[in-house]
């Protein structure tokens, strides 16, 4: 090459390297209006927190409510000492109207302890000391005043009866129980329901069922709870080591890039085909097991998850997961083998980038820390919004009645007319409600908080994009690495973002929460079809679900290339995502096989770091590790820790390998646009 070519080249060299410097001294604020938009949003987001704390309990999430409307067992009020919820008449909670509006049409008063015996009222009036007992389980009253047991039952004062109970979720329910085939309580399989009549103890089985038809989910919870409580540290030990394995893995790929990615893709083999193998024989142990052969279907849903493992079909079903996905990885490196070797490359060149912005391994906690404040200040919000309202009593009774399900109040319901017209008839807490000007608009409310959860959310994923984006384009565009890369790349990106360009970010994540506050309604809709019969419109909104589905993967992607091209060029949103959107066309072969190889082999790793978490903390939490099997603790499911380790560790996988995504995608952009 002469003298006068090789000054072009370096010309041309200096240039591309000045590319960076000189869109930093032209940039200015991009998008302006939807910076304001947003910090406007921002602002009313606040007000609707103020709001809803200043309105909110959320006691009445906590706390079993009595009938009117008192928190049972809260600290610093009369009802201290009295945690459990006790129903006068729980066979009245057998009504349609426990599904229609989750409470039992009979009086609800709070108790020291659930009753242990069978006693009518009758009887009790007769002894001294079976009414004193009687006494704990009926609303106060001055017994003096009272004259016979019948006009104490009128006056809805006392139950009619008190069968043997026991407390779940702060509920007192009738001790049911089963011998050779027969329901019973205690020993008894008939009672005397206090009125003079005998009745079947299944009268008790349908109401209590009814009763606890919204407390299904409840006792999972808390069992759930439980078992966190239980294993705690032991999930964050299993999280530290998906940490640590994650570290070592990323920082071994700085150096050995070529050779861990064939180790990735062998083992990743090799534990799926690990999994094939202990499901067949899990299967197989099953054979001759009574029960075994029982479907899924059949068995329906169960509080307790582990009963399906007892399932030959379980076992069966997760290894022909297994199956297909080991078939489609292996068929997918054997057609794309050529490929992965230049993905390899692309991988190796986005080493030696980390190797010179390190501190972008740690950004990832930065965007954990943020989404969490995200996360945790919504769902306060949603708690506190859903438990401001009042409480509203309603008319409950067992006769006809004009009366029936209206409003009324408590204090004046004896001196109204409604008790003459129907004798019967209680005014009762009914639910939480409320008809001010505050909770008519309080499912506005609910959707502005989600909504700006979601333009939240995706704001501080695409911070953490260009942020970045930026600091690995500073690495590109660098002429002698690392002497022209700024000094902290990853903090001079992120204030370039946040100085310039959040307007931008705020108008890419607006777009984005408008599409899933789209798919989320959908879903509503969705849901509330499920018992409609029109297969048309079931098949409209599986359409629509369809098309936002894509429609949203598609914006995630252009989005992505756009913060990319503004953290190169400093252009607004629009600009940017346009030239990224024709540049990616212009490259469409390059884009379809090498910049999609290189995130499969990436996903590979993940795929290894959380299947070898997840296989550890299989073992572990159910035991079968020989030498440390007391170690694990005592738990009501041990899938909830496995799945939540599992979780986990990819979270943490998917923090670490992000950044290389990010790194791949910049370098593969601005090799596009020069390369």
């Amino acid at each position: 090459m002469d003298q006068g070519n090789f000054k072009c080249v370096m010309v041309e060299i200096t240039d591309l390297g000045s590319v960076l410097k000189n869109s930093l001294s032209l940039r200015s604020c991009t998008d302006v209006i939807c910076c304001i938009l947003f910090i406007l949003a921002i602002i009313g987001y606040f007000v609707v927190g103020i709001v809803a704390w200043s309105q909110g309990d959320p006691r009445k999430v906590i706390y079993p409510t009595d009938s009117r409307g008192q928190f049972c067992g809260q600290a610093g009020t009369p009802l201290e000492n009295k945690p459990f919820l006790f129903y006068f008449n729980i066979m009245k909670c057998a009504s349609p109207l426990v599904l229609l509006e989750f409470q039992c049409p009979t009086t609800q008063i709070c108790v020291e302890k659930c009753p242990d015996r069978f006693l009518t009222l009758l009887k009790a009036f007769s002894n001294t000391e079976n009414m004193n007992y009687y006494k704990s389980y009926c609303k106060e009253f001055d017994i003096s005043k009272v004259f016979s047991a019948p006009e104490i039952l009128r006056e809805g004062l006392c139950p009619a009866m008190l069968t043997p109970s026991k407390p779940f979720t702060r509920r007192c329910f009738p001790a049911l129980q089963t011998k050779k085939g027969t329901v019973s309580v205690g020993n008894d399989t008939v009672f005397d329901d206090g009125r003079g009549k005998i009745r079947n103890v299944t009268d008790l089985l349908d109401g209590a069922k009814n009763a606890n038809v919204v407390l299904q989910a409840r006792q999972v919870a808390m069992k759930i709870f439980e078992d966190y409580t239980q294993s705690w540290y032991w999930i964050i030990i299993g999280l530290v080591i998906a940490m640590v394995v994650s570290l070592i893995f990323i920082i071994l790929l700085r150096f050995l890039a070529g050779i861990m990615v064939w180790i990735m893709i062998v083992l990743v083999i090799a534990i799926i085909g690990y999994g094939i193998f202990h499901c067949y024989m899990e299967y197989a142990a099953l054979k001759n097991n009574p029960g075994s052969d029982v479907s899924i279907k059949d068995l329906g849903f169960q509080t307790d998850f582990s009963v399906y493992l007892e399932l030959r079909q379980t076992w069966l079903a997760f290894m022909i997961i297994l199956c297909i996905l080991e078939v489609v990885i292996i068929l997918l490196l054997i057609f794309l083998r050529k490929r992965v070797c230049i993905a390899i490359a692309l991988i190796k060149e986005a080493s030696k980038a980390i190797g010179h912005v390190m501190s972008s391994l740690f950004y990832p906690l930065l965007t954990f820390a943020l989404l969490s404040l995200v996360i945790a200040y919504w769902a306060i919000t949603a708690v506190f919004l859903s438990t401001s309202n009042v409480a509203v009593y309603k008319v409950f009774n067992e006769t006809e009645c004009n009366y029936t399900r209206t409003t009324c109040d408590p204090a004046t319901f004896n001196t109204t007319n409604i008790r003459a017209h129907c004798p019967d008839a209680q005014c009762l807490f009914a639910f939480y409600g409320g008809e001010t000007y505050y909770h008519k608009y309080l499912i506005a409310l609910q959707f502005y908080n989600v909504f700006l959860f979601f333009w939240c959310a995706n704001f501080v994923t695409a911070l953490g994009q260009m942020t970045l984006a930026g600091a690995f384009a500073s690495y590109y565009w660098a002429f002698k690495k690392p002497d022209d890369m700024p000094a902290f790349p990853v903090f001079s990106s992120l204030g370039r973002a946040l100085r310039y360009h959040t307007g931008s970010l705020a108008f890419g994540s607006l777009i984005l929460s408008i599409i899933q506050v789209i798919r989320v309604l959908l879903e509503y809709l969705d849901h509330k079809l499920q018992g409609a019969n029109n297969k048309f419109a079931k098949f409209l909104l599986c359409c629509l679900k369809c098309c936002f589905w894509c429609l949203e993967k598609f914006i995630k992607f252009l989005n992505r290339n756009a913060y990319i091209m503004v953290a190169i060029y400093g252009k607004n949103f629009c600009a940017s995502a346009r030239n990224a959107f024709f540049l990616l066309m212009r490259n469409i072969v390059r884009v379809a096989v090498l910049d999609k190889v290189t995130d499969f082999l990436l996903f590979l790793g993940k795929l290894l770091i959380v299947g070898a978490v997840g296989v550890l903390s299989f073992f572990f939490f159910s035991g079968r590790i020989k030498g440390i099997e007391g170690t694990s603790p005592n738990l009501n499911y041990y899938w909830v820790p496995i799945l939540t380790v599992i979780v986990g560790s990819y979270l943490i996988a998917h923090g670490f390998f992000s950044v290389y995504a990010m790194c791949v995608d910049t370098l593969f952009l601005c090799f596009c646009e020069y390369p």
